[in-house]
Formats: C-alpha cells, sequence, structure tokens
C-alpha cells in the first residue's frame, strides 16, 4: 500500500514463523491497536498476551510504526481483495447494480470485522498517527482508482451521460459512500437519521435512495 522506506513488510525471521503463529500475533495487534488506538496501544501488553519475548516484535517489524503498517496493510489488503472480485465478477452488469453491490461490500465488511473497521477510524481521526497522511491518501487513491475501472466501463457501454467528467464523478461517489459506510458505525455523524445501527431493511431504503440520486446525477 504505502512505497518507499515506508513499505512495511516484517523481516523474513517472521515470514518465516508458522503461519499459525503469525496469525496469532497479527490477530492479537489488530485487537490492541483497534481497542486503544496508536497512541494507547502497549507492547509490553501485546507480548504479554501473546507470550512471546519483546523483543521479538521488533526484531520482526523494526518498531511500533512498522508492526501498525504491517498489520494495517494487511487487513486493508482484505478489503481491496474483496473490492477486486466485485470488479471482475461484475464486468457485463450495469453500474448502478456495482455500485450498489459495492457499497453493501462495505457494510457487510464493517459489520463482519468491526476491529478491522476500527483501525481505520483510528487512522481517519487519530492525527498523531506517523504517516497517516501517506495512509490515506494511499487509500483514497486505491478507492479512486476503483470506481474509476467502474465509471470506465459504464462510459464505454453507454451508461454514463456523455459530458461527464469521471474523475469528479468519482470524487463525488467515494465521498458518499465512505461518509455512509462511517456513520452506519459512528454515532455523531448520524444527524437523527436512522443509519447508524440500522437494521438491514433500513440500510436497504438508504442504499436504495443512495444509487438512485447517484444514477439521476451521472446517468445517461
Amino acid at each position: 500500500m504505502l512505497s518507499g522506506a515506508m513499505e512495511p513488510l516484517p523481516n523474513k525471521t517472521f515470514q518465516n514463523l508458522p503461519k499459525d503463529k503469525q496469525d496469532r500475533i497479527t490477530r492479537a495487534a489488530v485487537l490492541e491497536f483497534s481497542e486503544k488506538g496508536y497512541s494507547g496501544a502497549s507492547i509490553n501488553i501485546l507480548v504479554e498476551r501473546l507470550g512471546i519475548a519483546k523483543g521479538s516484535i521488533f526484531q520482526y517489524f523494526g518498531d511500533k510504526n512498522g508492526l501498525f503498517l504491517f498489520i494495517f496493510n494487511k487487513t486493508t489488503e482484505l478489503v481491496k481483495k474483496r473490492l477486486r472480485t466485485i470488479r471482475d465478477d461484475t464486468k457485463d452488469v450495469e453500474l448502478f447494480s456495482r455500485l450498489e453491490k459495492t457499497l453493501w461490500e462495505g457494510i457487510n465488511f464493517l459489520q463482519g470485522h468491526p476491529l478491522i473497521y476500527r483501525l481505520y477510524l483510528g487512522v481517519l481521526f487519530d492525527s498523531k498517527i506517523p504517516f497517516r497522511d501517506d495512509i490515506l491518501l494511499s487509500l483514497r487513491k486505491y478507492s479512486h482508482g476503483y470506481l474509476r475501472a467502474l465509471l470506465s466501463d459504464a462510459r464505454d457501454k453507454g451508461e454514463l451521460r456523455e459530458n461527464l467528467d469521471i474523475d469528479k464523478a468519482c470524487f463525488i461517489i467515494d465521498a458518499i459512500m465512505d461518509r455512509f459506510i462511517q456513520t452506519h458505525t459512528v454515532r455523531h455523524l448520524d444527524s437523527n437519521l436512522g443509519i447508524y445501527g440500522a437494521d438491514d431493511e433500513t440500510l436497504t431504503s438508504w442504499i436504495t435512495a443512495i444509487i438512485d440520486i447517484i444514477k439521476n446525477g451521472i446517468g445517461a
């Protein structure tokens, strides 16, 4: 996700560990950072929970920054993998159904992986996290590229109005979708609209309306 000197790759010692031990360290780190945020997360508590030497974490990841970037990249790759599946499996589906599937995937992911989504919110709202701007910029670039691929396909199929600026449309759609998904789990964003913690029936109504508004704005 990040490039250059900040690429969060653990060293070969970690990569050579049995997969179950790698997964156990990853899960424990996700729990620690998602529960306490970056600043509050404790390597001491983490290694105590894992029953390993503190020096092992520094040997594997270099420092706390390296560990955080590793787990953040590893978990966001799960989201990217699902989006790639939607993009590839719905190639012949019209744009607005693809956008609806994308929005539902975001809701399903945060419901199924609340700790991982909390990591994202932590980066979004905590300005003290190292490399925060680079992390968020990378995520936004990926999201923009994903949406641009969908809209480009739709343009080729004549589903968009002729004078549409695709990049600007992607920006607006990305903002709408991200805010809606955030609102489902962050209460103060809700404005008493009933999105926060909503049941599937309410979510369906909202998603249908959101896609309809987008369609009216950019559809042919």
